[in-house]
């Protein structure tokens, strides 16, 4: 599921790797989501989050409605949402107003196009315990590069023992992710929406083929 709605969400900002708060909104969306989960009677072993407290926040609101704040929480940077490169902080609505609706949406929602990158790199003490060079901005293809790393090593082992995942993370992160797992080709991907907060349930095969997916509500 796709974090609850954040300060930047309400805002219609780019954000990316830049740290912000859910609204009162987000929170209420992280918790009704938790209570979809607990009715439908779901229980996992592990829990995987991005380094971004929106993501942070609401896999502990909804872990808190499921009853399960024991469970194994990973957070990897992998997970971090798409960096937006020069378009961090800036409102959608001026940079359309500035290059056009055309322009703002291949930006956006290109696989493959990265977007105006920043001139120096962040430096982040949270990423550099990790050996890792924060970008200085990403297409759709760079988030998927370097997400299903992380996907074959720590969540598809645990789903073929058997073992129920929840994943947290972004908006972006979660399409290259649906991306992966449906085939999605490249001239879709830009269609597919992940609204905030609302978690989307996936059954597997012993191959992981997909058997079903559906958006849970209760």
């Amino acid at each position: 599921m796709r974090h609850g709605e954040s300060q930047a969400n309400r805002d219609n900002i780019f954000t990316g790797w830049s740290d912000v708060d859910l609204t009162e909104k987000g929170i209420q969306q992280a918790h009704f989501a938790g209570q979809v989960i607990k009715s439908a009677g779901v229980q996992f072993t592990d829990v995987h989050t991005s380094f971004l407290k929106r993501a942070i926040i609401t896999t502990n609101i909804v872990l808190d409605e499921i009853g399960q704040n024991d469970i194994a929480e990973h957070k990897s940077w992998r997970l971090n949402e798409r960096h937006y490169g020069g378009l961090r902080g800036k409102n959608k609505l001026a940079v359309k107003r500035q290059v056009g609706a055309d322009q703002l949406k291949i930006w956006r929602r290109s696989f493959t196009v990265v977007p105006p990158k920043l001139a120096k790199r962040d430096e982040d003490p949270r990423y550099d315990r990790y050996g890792v060079q924060i970008p200085l901005a990403e297409s759709l293809k760079m988030t998927m590069d370097r997400l299903i790393p992380y996907w074959e090593d720590q969540i598809a082992p645990q789903l073929l023992d058997g073992k129920n995942q929840l994943i947290v993370a972004h908006g972006s992160t979660l399409r290259a992710l649906i991306k992966f797992l449906e085939n999605v080709s490249d001239e879709e991907i830009p269609n597919v929406e992940v609204p905030n907060g609302k978690p989307i349930r996936y059954d597997f095969d012993e191959h992981l083929n997909i058997l079903n997916k559906e958006f849970m509500t209760k």
